[in-house]
């Protein structure tokens, strides 16, 4: 049984022991291959979608649509609740897409990305999804938007999705070298920890996108062991609590990351 073979069973073994849906998938940047459980199964995607948007934003800017020191006012109409500062804010600031591209990512900030969705376009956002050739990542309601919800709209993507982009970016294929490179750096900013770094050294650099619901956690990153970089995904939903989601990723991640450094 090969390394990657005796890994899978030991996650695997651990999922077992869990309530609730987990879907994982690794990829080892060295050894160029990988393996997924539940890997293509549609999950809700919380902010992790938030990458899709990132990679629209920057496939505009690259064709040269639109420029990163563009300026967006924003106006108490743009104020959404959940995760951000933005709605902390008095109406009226002006902020470049750069600088809500940033919010988004690396706090997850709603409003920032409501805005960017309402700039690029949903149907923008799902074709660009399409191009990817992601297996189940859909935009199909704005950040916050419980009316949406109850209509049967939601946002989804699978670990595949999340391992292939970081893939891309990381290869510096997505979009372009300079488009990945810009991305890659804003991922390794995550303000956002307690899941895949749960139970790591400090030191570890990670670059990554998380994000969360009610009973669901969801992380996906890079890793950049000095002599072993790897990307690992994994997606959770229905678990008993948010903190056995984050517990549940951050065991997950150890296990790896034990192997493996």
């Amino acid at each position: 049984m090969t390394a990657q073979e005796l890994l899978k069973k030991e996650i695997k073994a651990f999922i077992k022991t869990q309530s609730g849906n987990i879907a994982v998938s690794f990829y080892d940047l060295n050894e160029k291959s990988g393996f997924s459980i539940d890997g293509e199964k549609r999950m809700l995607s919380a902010s992790t979608i938030k990458l899709v948007i990132m990679a629209e934003l920057m496939r505009r800017v690259h064709i040269g649509e639109i420029s990163l020191e563009n300026k967006i006012t924003v106006t108490v109409q743009m104020k959404t609740g959940g995760d951000g500062i933005l709605k902390e804010l008095e109406p009226g600031h002006s902020f470049t897409i750069k600088e809500l591209l940033t919010l988004m990512i690396i706090i997850s900030d709603n409003e920032a990305t409501n805005i960017l969705i309402d700039f690029l376009g949903m149907e923008s956002i799902n074709q660009m999804a399409q191009a990817m050739r992601l297996k189940q990542a859909h935009l199909g309601r704005k950040m916050m938007d419980s009316e949406a919800k109850k209509a049967g709209h939601d946002n989804y993507i699978c670990a595949e999705d999340i391992r292939d982009i970081l893939k891309s970016i990381y290869e510096g294929t997505c979009i372009d070298g300079k488009s990945s490179k810009m991305m890659l750096n804003i991922l390794k900013h995550q303000q956002q920890s307690g899941r895949l770094q749960l139970y790591l050294p400090e030191e570890v650099e990670v670059a990554h996108k998380c994000g969360d619901l009610d009973c669901l956690e969801n992380d996906g990153g890079i890793f950049f062991l000095p002599k072993h970089p790897y990307i690992l995904v994994v997606l959770t939903n229905e678990m008993p609590t948010n903190k056995d989601g984050r517990e549940a990723i951050g065991k997950i991640s150890w296990i790896v990351y034990q192997a493996l450094c």
